[in-house]
């Protein structure tokens, strides 16, 4: 899409718990009105969804649930942005546009690490062999995408510069297209697309993000409601914390559902599950500093009109 093992050994309250950080809610009484409105892609909080399981208990502190599905992040906080939306999840580079633009996101919880889960995929007979060999090829990618900064920080890490490769600007089913057609020399990816690949084309993996991106996936939400709803905000990601250790613990049972919902073969799904690193980790100031790095990346190639201060999106009271 690491050391993420420890995290998962905690019980899942621990994650909801490092959120005490938010003050008690404002204004509210116990059984006070109030709704949350999710907004979700297909995936984890899809299978959420599903359960039926935050709706019950929430209903005890008299919050009533709403979902709206969305087909991609930067949609999402869109609808965030315009009060349409109180929570979602997203990639990290989603965020960092979304601040620059002026939206009141705050960062609430993360995924561990997944740099498995992301990769610079060449054909099966590619003459391509290490990554000093892009130098002067067409790499496709999705513009914008956290999978650009892992393609700068892996051209770094190798000797090259942003600039000796030619980047070819393609969301995922163009650049799968081109990928097929040989168009392109080199497809930088992420899960499930990189699966499908895989399976489709017999893909060869020229480096995948370990030890150059972190890739993780966040959980967001407005700094008004973060601020007055700590005790949904704690129920809600508890509640994907143990969606999240189910899936750790039933991977082939995880996988399926997740192919019904994406419509791709159940063995494609099972080998993006398989890379998958499970987890619902607090956010930290290194994360934030993780997520300050992208934004800075972003900064120097033009993406983002000024410089994004990744800590004016962290909750109240972060330690």
């Amino acid at each position: 899409m690491s050391t993420r093992r420890a995290f998962l050994k905690l019980s899942l309250g621990a994650a909801a718990a490092a959120l005490p950080a938010l003050s008690t809610p404002r204004a509210f009484g116990a059984n006070a009105a109030r709704t949350l409105r999710i907004g979700n892609q297909k995936g984890a909080l899809s299978l959420l969804k599903g359960r039926g399981t935050l709706e019950q208990r929430l209903a005890s502190l008299g919050v009533k649930v709403t979902w709206t599905e969305f087909n991609a992040g930067p949609v999402q906080l869109e609808a965030l942005n315009v009060g349409s939306i109180d929570f979602g999840d997203v990639g990290e580079a989603p965020p960092i546009f979304a601040q620059a633009a002026g939206a009141p996101l705050a960062y609430v919880a993360a995924t561990p690490p997944r740099p498995q889960s992301e990769a610079v995929l060449v054909p099966h007979n590619s003459p391509l062999r290490e990554v000093a060999d892009l130098k002067g090829k067409r790499v496709a990618f999705n513009r914008g995408s956290n999978v650009q900064y892992f393609l700068v920080q892996l051209l770094r890490k190798h000797g090259l510069d942003y600039r000796d490769v030619n980047p070819v600007f393609l969301a995922p089913p163009d650049a799968r297209a081109a990928f097929e057609h040989g168009s392109i020399d080199a497809w930088v990816i992420w899960d499930p697309f990189f699966a499908a690949a895989q399976a489709s084309f017999g893909a060869r993996v020229l480096a995948d993000a370990s030890d150059v991106a972190v890739n993780r996936g966040f959980y967001f939400s407005s700094r008004n409601y973060a601020r007055d709803n700590p005790d949904v905000i704690r129920v809600l990601i508890d509640e994907v914390a143990k969606t999240d250790e189910w899936g750790k613990n039933n991977r082939a049972a995880y996988a399926a559902e997740l192919a019904k919902l994406w419509g791709l073969p159940a063995p494609v799904v099972e080998r993006a599950v398989d890379r998958t690193a499970f987890g619902t980790v607090p956010i930290t100031k290194t994360i934030l500093g993780e997520q300050q790095k992208i934004a800075d990346t972003f900064l120097d190639l033009g993406l983002v009109p000024k410089r994004v201060d990744v800590l004016q999106a962290a909750v109240p009271g972060l330690a």
